[in-house]
């Protein structure tokens, strides 16, 4: 499978060598991709945010994207209603409600949401109920929406710079396509730039207040880290793996007397330990070094069924709004992209850093958080505080 995903992005690289004729810069753009394919771009059928869920078209799940998902769509105007299935599975919404409703008649949140004729589906809820994994990725024109197989074998930043030459010719006939439909003398009173877009934002937005929990895979620099938050009276969520807890008994207690969240890191991958064995051995060095316990827990590699014997054992799973681990938080310019990033979220978002941040990153990061009135707060077990 990893061969086979490899080969046609480099199928793409070898189609797409020819020089773009230039066009003239949009707002903010978001990409779909599904699999190996990167989608055509409209403004009808664009992915956006809305409640802190990224949309996607429902039409995606048709043609080769639909083969390379396993997922078809049955989408009934008259009616109100459209049908995703795969396998004798299937999520149906009822374009007036506000929730989907599987086979057994569970009830997921949210529910699609109908824009100029169009179908949009919460890119979270599809992916977590048909076993698929999604991905935001920064971009150099806006972000790209990127679902797949959970095996695909590319993780986001090598996928997205494979696909740099595909993204560039589906950005150059969008802007062409604007262009041409444009009335004489341009639709933005004279400056030369096409009309917004679905789900753009200006990249100096402020964050107005908005809530952002940082979201950290502890390793040894970790003292370092909350020496930062420390500084700024901000708070964040660390997540030791148990071997880690074992080693930082000194950093789990300051961290606790600093109010900061802990969380277990466990691999779904690990062949010698399930999950529920990774987080029994997490709280108990957790409790060996502070006398206290956790239920945060973030799961690595981790599908539907390892999320599901967590929360049976009792524990709040991190799923991020924002996987930034691909991205360095290392300095002032990793951290201006990241509060731009977070200016085009719409709504409080935890965010996932990994062992991607270093000192002088969120330090740089929390002054500019700071200055564009973001809050950086804790990550609990209720969820942000």
């Amino acid at each position: 499978m990893k061969r086979r995903a490899a080969a046609l992005l480099l199928a793409f690289l070898l189609a797409f060598q020819l020089s773009l004729p230039p066009v003239r810069a949009a707002d903010r753009v978001y990409f779909t991709a599904v699999g190996s394919y990167v989608l055509p771009l409209s403004d009808n059928t664009m992915p956006f945010w809305s409640g802190g869920y990224v949309y996607i078209a429902s039409s995606i799940f048709t043609g080769a994207a639909r083969e390379a998902l396993g997922i078809s769509q049955v989408l009934n105007n008259d009616q109100g209603r459209l049908v995703l299935y795969s396998g004798g599975r299937s999520l149906t919404y009822n374009l007036s409600a506000s929730y989907a409703l599987d086979n057994d008649g569970g009830t997921y949140y949210p529910g699609a949401i109908q824009r100029n004729g169009t179908v949009f589906v919460p890119a979270n809820t599809v992916s977590r109920y048909f076993d698929l994994v999604y991905s935001v990725i920064e971009v150099e024109h806006g972000s790209m929406v990127w679902i797949r197989q959970p095996n695909y074998g590319l993780s986001d930043k090598p996928y997205a710079d494979a696909a740099r030459y595909p993204m560039n010719s589906v950005y150059a006939d969008y802007i062409r396509a604007k262009e041409a439909a444009a009335p004489e003398g341009g639709s933005s009173g004279g400056s030369g730039r096409p009309s917004s877009v679905p789900g753009s934002q200006d990249p100096a937005a402020e964050l107005d207040g908005k809530r952002i929990s940082l979201c950290f895979q502890a390793g040894s620099g970790a003292s370092l880290l909350a020496d930062a938050l420390e500084s700024y009276d901000a708070g964040a969520a660390f997540f030791f793996t148990p071997e880690e807890m074992e080693r930082q008994g000194g950093t789990l207690r300051r961290l606790a007397a600093q109010g900061q969240s802990i969380g277990i890191l466990a691999d779904a991958g690990d062949p010698d330990r399930t999950v529920a064995e990774q987080l029994e051995a997490g709280n108990a060095a957790l409790f060996r070094a502070t006398c206290g316990k956790t239920r945060l827990a973030y799961i690595r590699g981790g599908g539907s069924q390892a999320l599901q014997a967590a929360r049976e054992a009792g524990f709040r799973c991190l799923q991020p709004e924002l996987d930034r681990s691909g991205y360095d938080l290392r300095n002032a310019a990793g951290a201006q992209e990241l509060v731009r990033r977070l200016a085009s979220w719409r709504g409080d978002a935890a965010v996932w850093l990994g062992d991607a941040a270093s000192s002088p990153g969120l330090r740089a990061f929390l002054s500019a958080a700071k200055e564009a009135g973001g809050v950086c707060a804790a990550y609990t077990e209720a969820g942000l505080r």
